[in-house]
């Protein structure tokens, strides 16, 4: 399941970024791709506002996007949209929720984050950090050893029975990804090993960056 409900404030654009063109092809074909290149055999579920579906259907056939795939609306969070996307997506399976807005998500990063959903019944892809990090509290501030903190990305993958369990709940600011709702039912997460260029596109610096690395595996 691809979310890609967000509107881009930060990118000062009236183009939705997960529809911007990055190296050569708007950003949501970037993710399919990737996921493709995984396996032909995934079934997907696109969350998309409603108002851009239209748009979508043309940039499917422009660049000749013939995998079936359901496109769904969103709703006002990330987490709203993502319930939305459950309600397509079949018990007793595996599901990969992925945002739209990362399309340097590596092959590998999915392919570990599918074989250990599999055998532990959810994995959640992470990556270290190389800078200092400190926790401030009002005037003061203490370090953090930063081999114990990890930056989490998507695809986050889980056991669909599971997952669509753990949602059946209202909304709370502290569901900031799947694997706090996942928590928050009880059941706990996995870390597994995700890649550094999986960045999550947000500002125009990181489409620079986005844009940059594309083009060079583009070359290579």
């Amino acid at each position: 399941m691809i979310t890609a409900g967000g509107k881009g404030e930060r990118m000062h654009s009236s183009v939705p970024k997960q529809l911007m063109n990055i190296a050569g092809k708007p950003m949501l074909l970037h993710v399919f791709e990737r996921f493709l290149a995984y396996s032909a055999n995934l079934k997907f579920v696109l969350v998309l506002p409603e108002a851009h579906h239209s748009e979508w259907e043309s940039i499917c056939h422009r660049y000749h996007l013939t995998t079936p795939h359901t496109v769904t609306g969103n709703g006002p969070t990330r987490f709203h949209s993502v319930k939305n996307g459950l309600k397509q997506v079949p018990h007793n399976v595996l599901v990969a929720i992925h945002d739209g807005a990362r399309p340097l998500v590596s092959v590998e990063t999915i392919s570990t984050a599918f074989y250990f959903a599999e055998k532990m019944g959810n994995a959640v892809p992470v990556t270290g950090i190389t800078e200092s990090v400190r926790i401030k509290d009002n005037a003061l501030s203490t370090p953090l050893p930063r081999d114990r903190v990890k930056v989490v990305q998507t695809p986050q993958c889980f056991r669909s029975t599971q997952i669509k369990k753990a949602y059946d709940v209202s909304y709370r600011e502290s569901f900031t990804d799947d694997a706090t709702v996942l928590e928050a039912s009880g059941e706990r997460a996995y870390l597994t090993e995700g890649n550094a260029e999986n960045i999550k596109i947000t500002s125009p610096s990181d489409l620079l960056i986005a844009e940059a690395l594309l083009s060079g595996n583009t070359r290579g």
